[in-house]
Formats: C-alpha cells, sequence, structure tokens
C-alpha cells in the first residue's frame, strides 16, 4: 500500500505539478458551477431551469486558464516574495501578500475570462469586472485569510495548491452563484412580463 502511495505521489506531485494543479483548479471550478446549478434547479418551483454545461464548460476553462498562475504563485513566487520559517508572523505577510496580489488577480481574471467566454467582448468583460469585483473582493477577504493561515503555516509547498483548490470548491460555488445570479434574474423578469 505504502509503495503505491509513494508512485502515486511522483507521478501526480513530483512529475506533473503544474498539470494537476491546471486541472485541479479548473476542474473545482467547473465542480462548484455543477453544485451551484444543481442548487438552483432543485430551488426552481417551477421546474423551468435547466442544466447549462456552457456554463460549466466557460467555468473550467477559466479555471484551467487561472491554474498556472496559481501553481507559480502558491509553488514559487510567495515563498520568496515573504521568506522565513512556517511561523505566525510569515504566515501573516504570506497572507497579506496573497491578499493583495493573488486575490484581486483571481477575482478580476474570473469576471474577464467569463465575460469573454460568453461573447461579451472586452469592453463587457471590463464592465463586469467593474461591476462585480468590489462586492466579491470584500467578501474574499471574509474567507481567505483565514485558510490561508492554515495554507502557509502548516502545509508544505507542494500540497498548497491543492489545499487551497479544495476550500476553492466551496468558493467556486459562491462565485458561480454570484457570476450568474443577474442572468437568473433577468429570466425570472422575462417569465414575469410574459
Amino acid at each position: 500500500m505504502g509503495l503505491r502511495v509513494s508512485k502515486l505521489k511522483k507521478a501526480i506531485i513530483d512529475d506533473h505539478l503544474l498539470l494537476t494543479n491546471i486541472l485541479t483548479t479548473g476542474g473545482l471550478l467547473a465542480a462548484g458551477d455543477v453544485l451551484t446549478q444543481t442548487l438552483e434547479i432543485s430551488m426552481d418551483k417551477e421546474n423551468k431551469q435547466k442544466f447549462c454545461w456552457y456554463r460549466t464548460e466557460r467555468m473550467l476553462a477559466v479555471g484551467m486558464a487561472l491554474g498556472p498562475f496559481a501553481h507559480v504563485w502558491y509553488s514559487k513566487i510567495v515563498d520568496k516574495l515573504v521568506p522565513g520559517v512556517a511561523s505566525t508572523q510569515t504566515a501573516l505577510k504570506k497572507i497579506l501578500a496573497d491578499q493583495l496580489v493573488a486575490g484581486p488577480f483571481f477575482c478580476s481574471g474570473f469576471f474577464f475570462g467569463m465575460g469573454l467566454l460568453e461573447g461579451k467582448g472586452g469592453e463587457g468583460a471590463v464592465a463586469e469586472v467593474k461591476q462585480k469585483f468590489l462586492p466579491v473582493y470584500m467578501i474574499d477577504w471574509c474567507v481567505w485569510p483565514p485558510a490561508q493561515f492554515i495554507n502557509f503555516r502548516f502545509l508544505p509547498v507542494e500540497f498548497r495548491v491543492i489545499y487551497v483548490a479544495c476550500i476553492t470548491l466551496c468558493w467556486n460555488t459562491f462565485l458561480s452563484y454570484y457570476k450568474h445570479m443577474d442572468v437568473n434574474k433577468i429570466t425570472e423578469k422575462q417569465e414575469v412580463k410574459s
């Protein structure tokens, strides 16, 4: 059993960490959307909402596009930016760097990428970032610092992206809801007018 785990760790972590992190980031963003759509459909009392695979595919694509930055940020940059042993003080400095650099990048990158893939063009994607960035970024400050404290204080470098991606499943469910809530409201308004 131990030999199999060792081979699996070598294959996933040592040999293909970048690919693993890209697939994990994209897959969990898509999984968050699947959870969101499942909840939305289950709460639709009139059974009018259908599952949209294109929406999930867009979430997967944006997650995979953000995956390389996550890989480089968590496995290389943040430790060089804030060097030191795994202490509370070092973890707090890394959290601050994460919130000031990675948080805005991921948040704006998510809304911009989704806007582009939805066919809104550059201007439409920028407009969506302007509309949704600040509320989501404020909520980000409530969620990610505690999660990142565990990450930076206790986890070895090679497990950081995977840990963050797992926490991200809950975050991605929220992001999918927040991203698409105006679409659901528009649909509801159109149905009321009909």
